[in-house]
């Protein structure tokens, strides 16, 4: 796949194969756990680890499913902890969206920046637009929004992305541009 920002120069993005190649590079493990449930959507849940001797610390994770549409990847729950984890948020970011381009038909994905606290919504807020999403609606209190909120497990600014777009934002600041 390439770019298809107007003006940009068309490179290339990464491969999931070519993201788990930078991953050990990296002395980083990229591990993916899928799931098809009677074949109607995807689970995932990707995470990056790094070995301390005989053991494996979990560096960062985001889980998330996807239905069988263009529109519908659904993104939940990412997280990164832990030190020396510069690359940590990019790799999974652009895991997550080669995953998708290849073994979906998903070229679109959603997430909720969820409103916990103002300082922490305005942050994934800020967060999330440099991923590449933009803003969708707001889940408020309203008897419209209870179903997806019970959904997405909250309240907050539901965005979205196109996946082409943010694989190329998270490939640049991996450096493999």
């Amino acid at each position: 796949m390439s770019s298809s920002s107007p003006g940009a120069p068309t490179c290339p993005n990464p491969s999931l194969e070519q993201l788990e190649q930078e991953a050990r590079t990296r002395g980083l493990l990229l591990r993916l756990q899928v799931g098809r449930p009677a074949g109607l959507a995807w689970s995932l849940r990707l995470g990056v680890a790094r070995r301390d001797g005989k053991r494996l610390v979990l560096l960062g994770e985001i889980k998330g499913w996807a239905l069988p549409a263009a529109a519908g990847l659904r993104l939940d729950t990412m997280r990164v902890q832990g030190e020396d984890t510069a690359a940590v948020g990019p790799l999974i970011w652009a895991a997550t969206f080669a995953w998708a381009m290849e073994a979906t038909p998903c070229r679109q994905a959603t997430i909720l920046a969820i409103r916990d606290s103002e300082a922490q919504h305005r942050r994934l807020v800020r967060y999330f637009r440099q991923l590449g999403f933009s803003p969708l609606r707001e889940l408020g209190a309203g008897v419209a929004d209870l179903a997806p909120r019970l959904i997405w497990g909250g309240g907050g600014l539901l965005m979205r992305a196109d996946c082409t777009e943010v694989l190329r934002r998270s490939g640049r600041r991996l450096g493999l541009d």
